[in-house]
């Protein structure tokens, strides 16, 4: 736990805000807002509750209020503001906020309390896309800035994917699944663990009685091949978000295509970054590329409004 954030620098409290580094600068400078801590040559960093302050002001400022009042805030009334507007107005970035310090506090108590809350006004898809989503953006733009480690990341990706997994439990129906015609089979390539989306799919496809077959992460190719011998019409479903590479990527659904495809009525649907670097002139007929999860939604269940 060694490599665990607890110390922030100032472009990191200006990635999670989007208040630019200047700005914080002349805010601590002009009405100090906060007390940073300095190394032996003096570059300033910022604890866990300043992280959570600069979240907290940016909130506020994004609503309409001055920096000079919220400057004459007391610690305590700052977060019962933010608190008080998100009830009366659009939370998204309330809940954003509420999450994105749950992930670096390491604080499962707050982000069950936050989704709890979410829960009494929301449904699961709302939920999802609502705020689970631009969430997860938001992981990505952290990553590229460097400001979570692995562990922040797996932590709240964990609490997530429990949530999505007891959610789909729970709408399980077996008589309906029974009558289900067509077979889904929802898979990672060898090497991907991005799963989150892949898991709301399953969820969407259980809950309309679907035969869906969730293998997860990282599934070998002749895994694949293997379960065309006991079903027929299979809509294979993916997300390259990472994987396969992009030197790989035409090889890898050449080879997947003669295995589970070509000379079947199977078909098979991707989405995910990776996809954008395919050279699409000689792609399969059966492969159907999608811009996002929500897009292959709306192909497999037309009419439900995503």
């Amino acid at each position: 736990m060694n490599n665990i954030k607890t110390k922030f620098s100032i472009k990191d409290l200006e990635s999670l805000s989007g208040i630019k580094a200047h700005t914080i600068r002349i805010w601590e400078k002009r009405y100090s807002l906060f007390q940073p801590n300095r190394t032996d040559t003096n570059i300033r960093n910022y604890s866990l509750k300043s992280l959570q302050k600069i979240l907290n002001i940016s909130y506020l400022n994004r609503n309409g209020y001055k920096i000079s009042k919220i400057a004459k805030l007391s610690e305590k009334e700052i977060p019962l503001l933010v608190n008080e507007i998100s009830k009366n107005k659009n939370q998204n970035n309330s809940v954003l906020n509420a999450f994105k310090m749950a992930m670096f506090s390491f604080d499962k108590s707050l982000f069950y309390s936050t989704y709890s809350d979410l829960e009494k006004q929301y449904s699961f898809k709302d939920i999802f896309y609502l705020f689970i989503v631009p969430f997860l953006d938001d992981i990505g733009l952290l990553w590229q800035t460097d400001t979570i480690t692995p562990a922040h990341e797996h932590f709240i990706v964990e609490l997530i994917k429990h949530k999505i997994l007891v959610i789909t439990e729970n709408e399980i129906d077996i008589e309906k699944n029974k009558n289900s015609k067509q077979t889904y089979v929802l898979f990672l390539p060898e090497n991907e663990i991005h799963e989150l989306g892949l898991l709301f799919i399953n969820y969407e496809l259980t809950r309309v009685g679907a035969q869906s077959i969730y293998l997860g992460q990282s599934v070998p190719i002749e895994s694949l091949e293997y379960l065309t011998d006991f079903y027929n019409d299979i809509t294979f479903i993916s997300n390259f978000t990472v994987k396969p590479d992009t030197e790989n990527i035409n090889n890898y659904l050449e080879t997947l295509s003669n295995k589970v495809l070509t000379g079947t009525n199977n078909n098979l649907l991707i989405s995910g970054r990776q996809i954008d670097t395919l050279d699409t002139s000689e792609l399969n007929e059966k492969i159907s590329l999608f811009k996002s999860t929500k897009d292959i939604l709306e192909t497999l269940t037309p009419n439900k409004n995503y």
